[in-house]
This record gives structure tokens, C-alpha cells and sequence, in this order.
């Protein structure tokens, strides 16, 4: 019996030993399902207890700007070259990479699929008025959708009830989008690893317009003494490390990749 206790009172010291840090990240990294694979791994490997605040990229950085999370991960090369710039972050380290891809009615009303370009499959959904789900949420896929709309020579805010901007994040967007029967713009991972697709097809893909890169940022200790930069500099060696490599490549739904390991050494 005492030895059990001892036992036990032994495996609660491990277990309370590890180190808390803070990370924001997407919610399309969220729904993409990658953090289950990786976390445990994390914790692990480092005894790091790593917490996620799962939003959208602007309220990602905005959290890293008020010295709230000790991290960001998230993939909007603008708004984290302006985060860096600022200085907020130390700096911006690519992990992985995977793209946006088109998602609409199987039966394709606009013709997407006939599309050559994304701007050219956005045009034709403008052209049809067919119903489009936007995240409307500041993040990173909501960021690049509008780039798509300047892309194709059009403004969101002129369009009529067909466009529905939804304030909400991957997941509920694309649950939205199949109660719809609306076309969306989506990151590949969350859409393979959608489970309500009703009958929604991925319609567009391969424009390099659509390249999606994740990017890790350790939040500035200089400007916010109370983060973990110390934990920030472990993960950020673990995440650019073969056995990071190894689970992110490995990663798959159906055989099929979610996501593209391109972190380089330093």
C-alpha cells in the first residue's frame, strides 16, 4: 500500500513538473487535427504543457501583441512581417507549408472548375452571384480570399445577400458553406479533414496564389518581460527538428498529406 502511494505521489511530481507555455494558433491549424499528433509529442519530448488559443490570425497576433501568449503560429506573411516590424516578435521562423484550395457545389453552378486561375474561379462565382461563405473573421484565410476578390478586380462590400461573411472560424465556415450549399475558400488540411462535406466538392486547386505558409513567432521578452521566451526557443527547435519533420510529413487523411515540412536549418 505505501508503496503505491509513493508510486502515485511520484507519477503527480512528473506530471506537475512540466512547464506551461502559451501558443496562439489558426483555427484552420486546429481543425486540420495536426495538434493532436504534435502535442503529445511536445510534451513528451520537452515537458513542455503546451496550451493553444485557437483563433483567428489577427486575434492571434493581437494576443501576441498584448503579451498574452508566449507564441504565435499562424500563416499571413504580411501581418507577421508587420508583427516582427513592430517589434513584438523576435522574429519569423517558416515550419510548413500546405494551400487554399475552392470548395463548392458538386454540380458547380458558376463553373469554378473551368477556371485557369483563382482569381479567374472567384470571378465566376461573383459572375453567377452563386452563394459564397466568407470567413469574415481577420484571419489568415480571410486575409487571403480578399487578396483573391483585389486579384480578380472585385470589392465584397459591393455584393449582394449571395455573399455571406460568417465571422466564424474554419470549421464552422465549412459547416456553413454544406448547409449553404455555398462555395468557400479553404485550407486544404481543414478540408480534408471536414467530416459534414454534404455535397461540397474541392473544385480549385494548384494556382500559386493559394501557397499557404505557416509561421512560427516568438512574442518580444524585451517588450513583454512576462512570456516564456526561454520555452518560446525550445519549441521553436523542437518544431524545426526531423522528429517535428517526421510528424508533420506523416501526417495523412486517405493517404494524403495535410501538410509540407520546409523549415530550414539556420
Amino acid at each position: 500500500m505505501i508503496a503505491r502511494i509513493a508510486l502515485a505521489a511520484a507519477l503527480c511530481a512528473t506530471s506537475l513538473s512540466a512547464e506551461e507555455m502559451k501558443m496562439a494558433v489558426t483555427t484552420s491549424f486546429d481543425s486540420s487535427g495536426l495538434a493532436e499528433v504534435l502535442l503529445p509529442a511536445i510534451k513528451d519530448d520537452l515537458d513542455i504543457d503546451l496550451q493553444l488559443l485557437v483563433v483567428g490570425t489577427g486575434q492571434a497576433i493581437e494576443l501576441g501583441m498584448n503579451g498574452d501568449v508566449d507564441a504565435v503560429l499562424v500563416h499571413s506573411r504580411t501581418a507577421e512581417e508587420d508583427f516582427v516590424a513592430s517589434g513584438n516578435a523576435t522574429h519569423r521562423r517558416e515550419i510548413m507549408y500546405n494551400d487554399f484550395v475552392v470548395i463548392g457545389p458538386a454540380d458547380d453552378v458558376a463553373g469554378v472548375e473551368q477556371a485557369d486561375t483563382a482569381a479567374a474561379s472567384f470571378q465566376a462565382i461573383a459572375t453567377a452571384e452563386a452563394p459564397f461563405v466568407s470567413r469574415g473573421d481577420d484571419s489568415g484565410t480571410h486575409k487571403a480570399e480578399l487578396t483573391l476578390w483585389t486579384d480578380a478586380g472585385l470589392d465584397p462590400q459591393t455584393f449582394g445577400d449571395w455573399y455571406n461573411a460568417v465571422g466564424a472560424g474554419m470549421g464552422a465556415a465549412l459547416n456553413t458553406a454544406a448547409g449553404l450549399n455555398a462555395y468557400i475558400l479553404s485550407d486544404r488540411a481543414s478540408w480534408l479533414n471536414f467530416g459534414n462535406t454534404g455535397d461540397l466538392a474541392l473544385l480549385f486547386a494548384g494556382d500559386p496564389a493559394l501557397f499557404n505558409q505557416y509561421a512560427y513567432l516568438p512574442v518580444n521578452p524585451e517588450l513583454h518581460p512576462s512570456v516564456r521566451n526561454d520555452l518560446a526557443m525550445k519549441l521553436e527547435d523542437w518544431l524545426v527538428s526531423d522528429t517535428a519533420k517526421a510528424l508533420i510529413e506523416e501526417y495523412t487523411i486517405d493517404g494524403e498529406p495535410l501538410f509540407v515540412f520546409n523549415a530550414q536549418a539556420e
